[in-house]
């Protein structure tokens, strides 16, 4: 049994005070975000060779902050000093040039959210305690057992609802020991093929993704209606202006496109979890190829197919899940897996996408080239393991 940092999304179910609360606590925390980030940039500008004003030094602002803006008392202090925390990190991404320069947050987005790292209480069987909003009700809470509560966020999504996601220490056992090995090869018509010849399918949800198409065409005719009508009306009427949300038709279209895109979203994880989690219960060793997902949607043609199929969550999963469970996962070169026969070595020099059998002219070995791939993947990882 060891112990591990994993993370919990329930939703939240506010009622009409707590929701004004927490929009209330999200304009705080984007207030102080770019109130801080005023401060630095006028600083500077003023003064180049000035002294950078990290983190802590942020947090002993805060005092002085709380007492010219009062509402910000309204909010979990903890979560104000983790706006600082978070432009502090920022700003030293910037330094080592590993980011851009942190842009100033707007009310306008569609999501918004504060973290705290204040205690939460379990009320009830659907209850929770937060700080600052007392006991709310959420979808369930018997994940919240014998685990150790690190941090919290709140958010509100384009969809229109809460959620609450915690980050959270927990005790896991480890899996049982197979004594099997597996070469994984990810595609595009199949998402896994293993070096022991199974193919597990690409996720897929025709149903879903054209009526998030059909939405996302509804929203965007509806939304440059609206655009002309607002800049008709406010050409027009100079006393009464207008505003793009003021048109609810807009609105809903805007909800229902990103609830059908979220439920793709959920679907596609849900596939993954349930695959990935199979696949550590079966193997000890799992060797994957260490595939550029950036560089391969390049290739407009199959950029799409590649980002449903997710590889690069397929991958995550896998790291953590082995490192949870005690399962080793090896990565190795993608170079030429497809290539070699896998039973004499021969390398048969490259070929099309389309052709998915060949034979070794070498050995006469009938190969199917994916399978062939994961066999090649699995021999290069436990060469690497000795």
């Amino acid at each position: 049994m060891s112990k591990i940092i994993k993370g919990i999304k329930i939703r939240l179910y506010p009622n009409k005070h707590q929701q004004a609360q927490l929009w209330q606590m999200f304009g705080n925390d984007r207030f102080v975000w770019n109130q801080m980030l005023a401060m630095a940039r006028s600083r500077y500008q003023n003064n180049p060779s000035s002294h950078f004003v990290n983190g802590y030094q942020m947090d002993a602002l805060l005092k002085a902050l709380k007492q010219e803006y009062p509402f910000l008392r309204e909010s979990d202090s903890t979560s104000l000093q983790v706006v600082n925390h978070n432009l502090d990190q920022a700003f030293k991404m910037l330094f080592k040039h590993q980011g851009g320069y942190p842009r100033f947050k707007s009310r306008r987005s569609y999501h918004q959210s504060y973290t705290g790292k204040s205690k939460l209480f379990v009320a009830a069987k659907r209850y929770l305690k937060l700080p600052k909003l007392g006991y709310i009700k959420t979808s369930k809470t018997s994940q919240l057992q014998n685990v150790k509560i690190k941090r919290y966020t709140v958010s509100h999504d384009p969809t229109g609802r809460y959620y609450l996601s915690l980050q959270v220490e927990a005790e896991v056992n480890q899996l049982p020991r197979t004594e099997k090995t597996v070469g994984l090869d990810v595609g595009i018509a199949d998402l896994v093929i293993s070096s022991d010849g199974i193919k597990y399918g690409t996720f897929n949800a025709k149903w879903l993704e054209k009526q998030a198409t059909k939405w996302q065409s509804r929203y965007s005719k509806r939304c440059h209606r609206a655009n002309v009508a607002v800049r008709q009306w406010n050409h027009n009427h100079k006393t009464v202006k207008l505003e793009l949300d003021d048109y609810q038709n807009w609105q809903r279209a805007r909800v229902m496109k990103a609830r059908y895109q979220q439920r793709i979203a959920n679907q596609r994880k849900d596939y993954l979890q349930k695959l990935t989690t199979n696949l550590v219960r079966q193997y000890d060793v799992i060797v994957i190829e260490d595939l550029k997902t950036k560089n391969l949607q390049k290739n407009h043609h199959l950029a799409k197919s590649i980002t449903n199929a997710s590889w690069y969550q397929f991958r995550t999963m896998l790291e953590y899940k082995c490192q949870w469970y005690g399962k080793r996962l090896m990565v190795v070169s993608p170079n030429n897996t497809s290539r070699i026969c896998s039973t004499c070595g021969h390398n048969d020099g490259p070929k099309a996408l389309e052709i998915r059998e060949w034979t070794c002219p070498q050995c006469g070995t009938h190969h199917d080239r994916d399978i062939n791939a994961a066999v090649n993947i699995l021999k290069r990882g436990l060469k690497l393991i000795g």
